[in-house]
This record gives structure tokens, sequence and C-alpha cells, in this order.
């Protein structure tokens, strides 16, 4: 076997077919997060149907004055976005864990094919939900399980599949990382046309479910077309074969003693000696990877930990309202702009791959990405006591936001595909998965940081307190208060009860109910990737 009978790519279609599976492996669960909202409404609906039916047959008189009653959050819309965070991360990092050292037992396979039909029959199961009517309790136990077998099945479908291009050359990794780039641009562009065209949240998460189902579909055949191509089939077998191949660079058929001897001098055991315990080998992935591998986390750390804990909380500097201001910032300049960029960066591997898997270099940026931490803080943040904003304008906000993305994706998708190729090629997909692990370990430790914005960064000041109403102190918890507002009859009714509430300091889901504002999701990213 020699380089000159190496097969071609034709078409780049192993290339789209990984591109593709990316795709698969993160859409449906960022379609699932960017209906969090339908979730949390539909667990307030549920809540307070009963007490509106009650209620409403009492009300037949009319009142010079109309009495706005503003539904109370339910106590399982309250804790949703905690349990979904703690549903996702949990079985994220124990299956991609696993995965690492199972996946020579379990055929590949059935580990990506499975996951695939597994994520596909939940988003049917969801998607069908849409259209049933249950009671809360039982909604909100139904989504954490499916919320816990999603991020199960994605875990080992990801690290299946970054294990399974660590056979093949470096840059075929690349595909993979900007498929999942693409999956986020998709959603950032589908929940904007959700907002300009005022659909339902029950319209717009059943579009999402089956737009999800149909990529999966899809991935599922691209993968089943996927053996049916010699260039894969090539790799895969040369993998099989083992490491004395690729230390000649396919230039030597491995015969007896030189294989032997290589295999001595590389401090790999010939197949005739007693093979090494698994722990010892992963420990010698580790350290071969360890530079990359603790790179990736660290990437996505800091990822997570400001997006979009903190860059969602950024507002417009354009004065007075517009629906820029109180409707689009956020999803474009914020989300939009970030899954951009991110795509552009892991996009750009493909044709560029500086600095080198062994550069000094490489650690050295992804350590200087830090710098982003003070530098979105400083941005027009909420209001808060200690924390000036310095870059106000919606400009800042935007270039930052760009490179902070741009760095992600790229530098992200250098370590996953680099990681693969420090090792020999029988331990590429060991170190494919370990890889993958070590990214979903950045993103749990960016989640559980993400958290720590609201109630140290930001530094809210206290709200002033209501006419007649005693501050508690800061040792205790105040009670939620029954809110219910006498407001003159008119068509600003909603803004009336909005500044009301502002004034008040109640919370911001009540006052951005009124003002009719599509609420952003406030919960940390979760799951398999951006």
């Amino acid at each position: 076997m020699t380089t000159s009978h190496q097969p071609q790519d034709r078409y780049k279609a192993v290339w789209l077919i990984f591109f593709v599976l990316g795709l698969g492996t993160l859409i449906p669960w960022n379609f699932f997060m960017t209906a969090t909202q339908y979730f949390t409404n539909r667990l307030d609906l549920s809540q307070n149907l009963s007490s509106v039916t009650n209620t409403s047959s009492k009300d037949t008189e009319a009142s010079p004055a109309p009495t706005v009653s503003l539904p109370e959050r339910s106590p399982l819309s309250a804790i949703f976005n905690n349990v979904m965070t703690l549903c996702a991360m949990l079985p994220l990092l124990l299956f991609t864990c696993l995965n690492s050292f199972l996946h020579q037992r379990i055929s590949q396979s059935v580990r990506i094919l499975g996951s695939l039909v597994a994520i596909l029959l939940v988003f049917l199961i969801t998607a069908i939900l849409v259209k049933v009517e249950m009671t809360a309790l039982s909604f909100f136990l139904i989504t954490m399980i499916k919320i816990v077998l999603i991020n199960s099945f994605g875990a080992v479908l990801q690290a299946s599949l970054f294990g399974l291009a660590g056979v093949l050359p470096a840059n075929y990794t690349a595909p993979i990382m900007s498929g999942q780039g693409l999956a986020g641009f998709f959603t950032s562009v589908a929940m904007i046309c959700a907002i300009a065209s005022g659909s339902e949240l029950s319209e717009s998460a059943f579009g999402y479910f089956v737009t999800a189902c149909a990529v999966v579909v899809l991935a599922i055949v691209c993968y089943l077309a996927l053996p049916r191509l010699e260039f894969y089939r090539y790799y895969l077998q040369l993998n099989l074969e083992g490491p004395s191949e690729h230390e000649t660079k396919l230039d030597l058929i491995s015969k007896g003693e030189e294989a032997q001897g290589g295999r001595e001098e590389s401090g790999v055991p010939a197949p005739s000696s007693p093979p090494t315990s698994k722990a010892h080998s992963i420990k010698a992935i580790l350290k071969s990877i360890s530079v990359l591998a603790l790179s990736v986390c660290f990437i996505f750390t800091v990822t997570i930990g400001l997006f979009p804990a903190v860059t969602a909380e950024v507002q417009s500097s354009i004065a007075g309202t517009n629906a820029w201001k109180s409707h689009y910032f956020i999803p474009v300049a914020c989300f939009l702009n970030f899954n951009v960029f991110d795509w552009l960066g892991r996009s750009l591997t493909a044709v560029c791959m500086w600095p080198g898997k062994d550069s000094r270099w490489l650690p050295v940026l992804v350590i200087a990405r830090i710098l982003f931490i003070p530098l979105l803080l400083l941005c027009n943040v909420r209001e808060r006591y200690y924390l000036h904003s310095i870059f106000k304008h919606d400009a800042w906000f935007i270039i930052f936001m760009a490179a902070f993305a741009f760095s992600n994706g790229y530098l992200a998708s250098l370590c996953m595909c680099f990681g693969p190729k420090k090792v020999k090629p029988a331990e590429a997909e060991t170190a494919g998965n370990i890889m993958s692990f070590f990214l979903c370990l950045g993103l749990a430790l960016g989640a559980t940081l993400s958290s720590a914005p609201d109630r140290t960064l930001p530094n809210w000041p206290a709200p002033p307190p209501a006419p007649g109403h005693t501050p508690t102190s800061p040792g205790r918890k105040r009670l939620r208060p029954e809110v219910s507002l006498t407001l003159a009859p008119g068509p600003d009714t909603k803004a009336q009860a909005a500044r009301l509430l502002g004034e008040q300091g109640t919370c911001y889901f009540l006052k951005a109910f009124l003002q009719s504002t599509p609420l952003r999701p406030r919960e940390t990213s979760t799951g398999l990737g951006l």
C-alpha cells in the first residue's frame, strides 16, 4: 500500500458528509434550547389556568378602571433553567467519558447510527407533544427526561464522530466543527424570523422540532452512504492495520522484524506481547495531547462563561424606543453575530491551519482570549455600581463579539483537528474521544461560571422600595408578592404597567411580558456545544 495508491475524496463527498453529521450533531439541541420560552410559558399557563377559570366567573361587574393581574410564575417554570442545565451537563460529561473507555467494545455504527435514531425519536415525540394537553408536572418531568436522553445520545454521537474523524487526515475534523457552527447560525436566523413574524410560541417551537427531525434524517442518510466511499474505506482500513504503516508514511509495507522494531522503538507492544492495560494507554494518549485538550477546555470555559450570560445583558446605546433596541439588538448583535463569526472561524481551518500542532503560539493565543472578559464586561451591560461602561456604543459590542466568536471557532477547531494527529493512527479514535470529553468539560465549567454574573459581576443596584413597603434585611429572602395594578384604560395600558413594574422593582420577566418583548432565555448555555 503506497502513497501512489491513495484514493482521492471525489467531489469532497466525505468532507460534505462529515459537515452534515456535524450539523446534525448540534442543531437538534440548539433548536431545543431556542424553544426554552415555549417550555416555561407552557408551564406558567398550566399553573395559572385554574385560577383564571375560577376568577373569570366572578368578574361580571364592570369597574371604572381595569385591574391588570399579572400571572405569577409557577415554581416549575422558575426552576426550569437550573434543572435543565443539570439534566444536560451531567449526562453530557458522563457519556462522553464512558465513550472514551467503551468505544472499542461497541461498534462505531451502533454508536453513531443508534444515537441518531434515538435523537430522531425524541424530537418526533417532542413535536407531537406540542399538540397534546397535559398537566404542568407531567410536562415538566417528560421534558427533563427528553433533555437527559438528547444529551446522553448526543454525547455519544459527538465523541464518536470526533473519534471517527481522527482516523482521517487532520482537515477532516474541520467539517464537523464547521457544521456545528452552521447549526448555531441556522438557529439564530430561525429565532429572528420567529420574532419578525410574530408567530405563537407553540407554532415556532413545532417548526423548530420538525426542522430538527429533518436534519437528523439527512444525517442518517449521509452516514449510511459513508461506507460506500473508497476514500473513507481506505483510511478506516489503514487505521485497523496498526501504526507501523503510518510510521513509514505509507511508503513501505511493514514486514516481520521491521514492524516489530518499529513498535519497540515507539513504546507500542507487539501483537504477540501481553496487551497494555487500557489505563496505561489512555494515560499515554493524555500525555501526548494534554496541551491541546486543556486548550480546548479553556476556550469553551471562557466562551460559555461570557456567552450568553453576560453578552445577552448588553443594552443598545441608541436613545428612545425602537424595534432594533427592543426586539432585534440581542438576537442580531449578540446571537447572530456570534454564530456567523464562530462559523467563519471554524470553516477557516479547512484552508489554513496556523499555528501548527507543536507551535507555542497556539496555547498563547488560547490564553490571550481571557482579555475578552474585561472587554465585554465594560460594554453597555445593565447599570451596576462598581463596573462603569466604557464601550457604550453598539459598534464596540459588535466588534468585540465578532472577534470573540471568530477566535473561539478558529482556535477550538485547530485544537480538535490537531489532537488525534499527536498520536499514532491506532490511537487516533481514542484521542478524538478524549478531546471531545475536554470540549464538554469546558462547556460544563463555563456553564457553572456563567451563574456568577447573576450575583456578583454586574452588581445590580437594589430597586427603590415601593411606597409603604419596608425593605427586608439583606440576609432574608423577600417573598414574591402578588402583583395587582389599577391602571387608567387606554391603548397604552401595557406601557403604564411596564413602567410601574420597573419603578417598583418587579422582576424583568413581568416587565418584558407587558412590553410584548420576546423574552430572552436567561439560562446559561448548556449541551453539546455552541
